[in-house]
C-alpha cells in the first residue's frame, strides 16, 4: 500500500465505548488489535532505521512505506479513544506521511511534537498514545520510531500540592505498554529526544513514576536484606504497596523538577547542556533531591503540628502528610542503594551523588555500618540531610560571584571533603599551572572517568546487588 494511497483515502477509525471516548481513559486499548498492529509495525520499522532515524537503503523503502502506512492507519483507528490528543494524533499521521513522501530521510516530527501538550490535562487515569522517532534516555541512543501507551498519575493530594509547588511543565505517567526503546532503564519522556528540524520552547517533561517506584521497591528490598537494615514501618510499607510508592515518587519529582530553576543559582543551572566536570551534574541533581527532602520535612512538621493541636486535616492534607514522610525515606534509600551502584563508572554523576549522601551521613554519625549491619539514627537523619543540602546551596550562592572554573574548583573541594578521590587524580594533587591558566576544556579533560571510586562498602554491595540491579531493566509497576 502506498503512502499516497493512505493519505488520499479516508482512513478507518474505530470508535470505542462512549464512556471511554468521553473521559479519555482508553480502558483496555493495550490489548486492542489496532495497538498491537501499531506496536508490531513500529518495532519492525526500527530494524530498517539508521541511528539518526532515517531509512538510508532505498531497497528498504517499500517495506518502510508499508510499515508507516500500518502505523498511520493504527493511529487513525485509535484516535477516537484519545479525544484530548486529537490535534497531536492528526499531526503525527501527517508527519509520518510527509516523512515517507520525502524518501525517509532524517525524520522531522516538529509539528506533531508542538501539538502534543500532555501538561494541559493532568487528570488521574487519563491515557496518552505517544508515537515519535526518538531516542530514550538510559535506553537507546538511536532515534527510532517508538510507541508508548501511558497513563497519567495525578491523585488529588498532588493536584492540591501543585498549587503550592507550581510546576506547569511536570507530567507524571505510568507505563501501560511500549516498543523496545522503553524495554530498558529509561523512565522519562522528554520532548528534546524527538527528531525535529528546529528546537521549539519545551512546555512539558514526563517521568514514569511506576518504573521509578517498581525498581525502588525491588532494589531496596534486596539491599535492606543484604545489609540487615531494620526498616522503619513506614519505609517498609513502600516496599509492599506499588501505588503508595508511585504517589511518593510523584511528590518527590514534582518538587525536584521545579528546583532546577529556583534558588541562588549559577547562570545556567542545567549544567548538562554544557561540557563540565561530571561532579557538577552530581551536585545539581543532588541539590534538587535534597530540596525535595527539606521541603517534605517542613510539610511534615507543619501538618503534624496542626494534627497535634487537634485540627482536622482534609483528605488531601492527610495524604500529603503521609507522603511527606515517605519521600524522605525514598530519597535516602534510592540514592544510597540504587543510584550509587547503578550504571558504569564512567562519569556516573547520579552514582557519585549516592556515594556522597551515604558518606556524609556516615561521617556525621547518623548512619552506621557496624557488625556487618546497617543502621540509622532516624531522629538525627533529617538535620544531617538538610545540612548537606545547605552546603550545596552555600556553594551555589558563593559561586554567583566566582568565575566558572573557580566554581568548579570549589565544587570539587566540597566533594573531596567527603569522598576520597582516586589516588591518580590530577585534581586531587592540584592541577598544573598550564591547566589552571588555560581553557576550561583542560580542566574537564583532567577529570578521571572514575574520579571518586566506590568505597569498600560499595564494592562489596555492588557485587551482591548486580543481578538485582540488572533485573530492573524494563520493569513496570505490574512486575
Amino acid at each position: 500500500m502506498s503512502i499516497k494511497a493512505a493519505t488520499t483515502r479516508e482512513r478507518k477509525a474505530i470508535v470505542g465505548e462512549p464512556e471511554v471516548v468521553e473521559d479519555g481513559r482508553a480502558v483496555g486499548v493495550e490489548s486492542s488489535t489496532e495497538w498491537l498492529a501499531l506496536k508490531r509495525a513500529a518495532t519492525a520499522l526500527q530494524g530498517l532505521q539508521a541511528q539518526d532515524g532515517s531509512v538510508p537503503d532505498p531497497a528498504d523503502h517499500a517495506a518502510a512505506e508499508a510499515l508507516v502506512a500500518e502505523i498511520a492507519d493504527a493511529i487513525d483507528a485509535l484516535a477516537p479513544r484519545f479525544p484530548h490528543d486529537a490535534e497531536y494524533l492528526s499531526a503525527a499521521v501527517a508527519d509520518f506521511d510527509r516523512w515517507a513522501a520525502g524518501g525517509f530521510g532524517v525524520p522531522d516530527f516538529l509539528d506533531s511534537l508542538v501539538a502534543f501538550q500532555p501538561q494541559r490535562r493532568r487528570v488521574d487515569g487519563i491515557r496518552h498514545l505517544v508515537v515519535f522517532p526518538m531516542y530514550t534516555q538510559n535506553g537507546s541512543r538511536s532515534r527510532f520510531v517508538e510507541a508508548v501507551l501511558a497513563e497519567v498519575i495525578w491523585p488529588e493530594f498532588i493536584a492540591d500540592l501543585e498549587t503550592r509547588y507550581t510546576n506547569g511543565l511536570f507530567v507524571s505517567l505510568r507505563l501501560v505498554d511500549f516498543t523496545p526503546g522503553y524495554d530498558t532503564n529509561s523512565a522519562v519522556l522528554f520532548p528534546e529526544t524527538v527528531a525535529m528540524r528546529e528546537i521549539p520552547p519545551f512546555t512539558w517533561g514526563a517521568i514514569f513514576q511506576d518504573r521509578e517506584a517498581a525498581r525502588y521497591r525491588r532494589v531496596v528490598r534486596a539491599a535492606s536484606e543484604i545489609t540487615k537494615l531494620d526498616l522503619p514501618a513506614e519505609a517498609a510499607r513502600l516496599l509492599e504497596d506499588q501505588q503508595l510508592a508511585e504517589e511518593t515518587f510523584v511528590m518527590w519529582d514534582l518538587i525536584h523538577d521545579r528546583t532546577h530553576m529556583r534558588g541562588d543559582l549559577p547562570f545556567d543551572p542545567f549544567m548538562i547542556k554544557q561540557r563540565m566536570p561530571f561532579f557538577l551534574y552530581s551536585l545539581e541533581e543532588l541539590r534538587c533531591d535534597l530540596t525535595a527532602f527539606r521541603e517534605c520535612v517542613g510539610i511534615q512538621q507543619e501538618l503534624q503540628a496542626r494534627v497535634d493541636a487537634g485540627e482536622h486535616l482534609s483528605a488531601a492534607e492527610a495524604e500529603t502528610l503521609q507522603h511527606a514522610g515517605l519521600v524522605q525515606y525514598a530519597v535516602i534509600f534510592d540514592r544510597i542503594f540504587r543510584f550509587a551502584i547503578t550504571g558504569g563508572r564512567v562519569r556516573n554523576y547520579d552514582g557519585l551523588g549516592g556515594q556522597l549522601l551515604f558518606a556524609w551521613l556516615h561521617q556525621r554519625g547518623v548512619l552506621h555500618w557496624t557488625d556487618t549491619a546497617l543502621a540509622f539514627d532516624w531522629d538525627e537523619v533529617p538535620a544531617a540531610v538538610v545540612a548537606l543540602g545547605s552546603a550545596i546551596d552555600e556553594l551555589y550562592w558563593q559561586s554567583i560571584d566566582r568565575p566558572k572554573v573557580a566554581h568548579w574548583l570549589a565544587a570539587y573541594d566540597l566533594v573531596r571533603a567527603v569522598l576520597t578521590p582516586h589516588p591518580a587524580s590530577a585534581w586531587a594533587r592540584g592541577l598544573p599551572h598550564e591547566v589552571l591558566a588555560g581553557a576550561p576544556k583542560g580542566y574537564t579533560d583532567a577529570v578521571l572517568d572514575d574520579e571518586f571510586p566506590l568505597s569498600m562498602f560499595y564494592e562489596a554491595l555492588e557485587k551482591k546487588m548486580r543481578d538485582v540491579i540488572a533485573s530492573t531493566s524494563g520493569i513496570r509497576g505490574t512486575d
